[in-house]
């Protein structure tokens, strides 16, 4: 059985976007072009309008594929596998130690950093909200027996508020989740993660932390440092360590940064 991990990019918002724009230029010839029922100023207004709908259509179509071919597992480039590997290098656990990722989707992360510890054990939460409807606890359970890793397991959680007490972790990651949820601060989110890992456990955290989304993260890095953490760092995996700066522009993905350190 192979693993099954989806693509970041929604198949039904893709092949809605191919229909749009099949439907736009058949509307444009048929009312633009050919006037087929229509004549004068109505042709025209028609004609203009369909075909601003197609050309829309059309970008963001060509957008899509690219993106889903990029980020397929099953494709050439592979973006999101080269992105959770890159992140799963991060953690390591001590035997016995348990860590926690946050917003797991499908379940690539927490099974990446498991397959990585066999002597620790990684639990990934998620809600599986209705936005990414293909991603659900039962396929990560699936994922996990498809790669034979039996250290990984998989509940319902919120990244706003985490249903563990303090230091319950030996090591925290999450990989583009944070700048999906609408109306919290950033760093707040990012302290409540650190709130229950640990004394002298890792993090590593990838999102798109540009200033706009989360603030100045060097000050949040040197907040960091004064309370204690060490060896914290931001890095910048647009340099071509995850992708390269064009793939990240064409991708929207930049300001792509991971947060890692000790507690």
């Amino acid at each position: 059985m192979k693993p099954d991990y989806k693509n970041w990019i929604p198949k039904g918002m893709m092949f809605s976007l191919i229909a749009g724009t099949a439907l736009s230029l058949a509307l444009l010839l048929v009312f633009g072009a050919f006037g087929i029922g229509v004549s004068g100023k109505l042709r025209v207004v028609l004609g203009v309008v369909f075909g601003v709908a197609f050309v829309v259509c059309a970008k963001y179509t060509q957008w899509c594929v690219y993106a889903y071919r990029s980020f397929s597992y099953d494709g050439e480039r592979k973006l999101s596998k080269q992105i959770i590997d890159g992140t799963a290098e991060h953690i390591t656990l001590p035997d016995g130690g348990v860590g926690l990722d946050i917003g797991c989707g499908s379940g690539a992360l927490t099974i990446a950093c498991a397959k990585r510890n066999p002597q620790g054990k990684m639990i990934g939460i998620d809600r599986w909200g209705k936005e990414y409807a293909s991603f659900s606890l039962p396929l990560c359970e699936k994922n996990a027996a498809a790669e034979g890793v039996k250290n990984a397991s998989f509940q319902r959680g919120n990244a706003v508020k985490l249903d563990f007490p303090d230091e319950s972790f030996d090591a925290v990651t999450s990989n583009y989740v944070y700048h999906n949820i609408a109306g919290k601060d950033k760093q707040a989110l990012l302290l409540e993660t650190l709130r229950v890992l640990k004394k002298g456990g890792i993090f590593a955290i990838h999102d798109l932390m540009s200033r706009r989304r989360y603030g100045d993260m060097q000050a949040f890095v040197q907040k960091l440092r004064d309370m204690g953490y060490e060896r914290v760092k931001l890095i910048d995996t647009t340099d071509g360590s995850f992708m390269t700066p064009k793939e990240a522009k064409r991708l929207m993905l930049r300001g792509s940064t991971l947060l890692v350190g000790r507690k």
